[in-house]
């Protein structure tokens, strides 16, 4: 038995050492594999036409974020103000910006950060501003885990968590600029 357990510690010691490298590398992989197009995508909706788009933001743009705004104004954009669209438009770059950045592993630390309160504002909106129903939202500790508020975000925030504490990995910008501070 205390071979069985001096394997398991040697194993998972040595696992444990590389966790430094290893936590932030996979969590940036998986980000890259599972948000980084959802966020790309959704970001892309919002930018009206033309080069300078991101600031003519589209109708969509505004029924996304203010839902009942756009409800309240009969679904004319000119009454709604300029609050709403430096709204729009902050979260429009911050949904490309912020990705990028953890992808780039540039200032990861800040950009999951930022992302986490995108991901709080976002359900938010869905829960208040799209008025979710139970089943979207979901609940913690029930038997169900495939709600797309409650669970589903909880992994994003633990990903991105994982990124605020450990930085971004070797592989990342933050490590070659020797951002020691900034990466972790």
């Amino acid at each position: 038995m205390n071979g069985l357990i001096s394997l398991h510690a040697a194993i998972f010691q040595r696992l444990e050492n590389n966790a430094g490298w290893l936590l932030p590398t996979l969590a940036r992989l998986v980000f890259v594999a599972v948000l980084f197009l959802y966020f790309w995508k959704s970001a892309m909706t919002k930018i009206g036409d033309g080069v300078f788009g991101i600031l003519s933001p589209s109708f969509g743009a505004y029924y996304q974020i203010f839902p009942r705004a756009m409800d309240a104004a009969g679904g004319d954009i000119s009454q709604l103000g300029t609050f709403h669209w430096l709204v729009i438009v902050a979260g429009t770059f911050a949904e490309i910006l912020l990705p990028i950045l953890i992808v780039l592993g540039l200032f990861t630390r800040l950009a999951a950060l930022g992302t986490i309160g995108f991901v709080f504002v976002q359900s938010l909106t869905d829960i208040y501003g799209h008025k979710a129903d139970a089943d979207t939202i979901g609940s913690w500790f029930d038997r169900f885990s495939d709600s797309l508020i409650v669970d589903q975000r909880s992994f994003w925030v633990l990903l991105l968590v994982i990124l605020v504490v450990k930085g971004a990995g070797p592989l990342s910008l933050d490590r070659m600029l020797g951002g020691q501070a900034v990466s972790g």
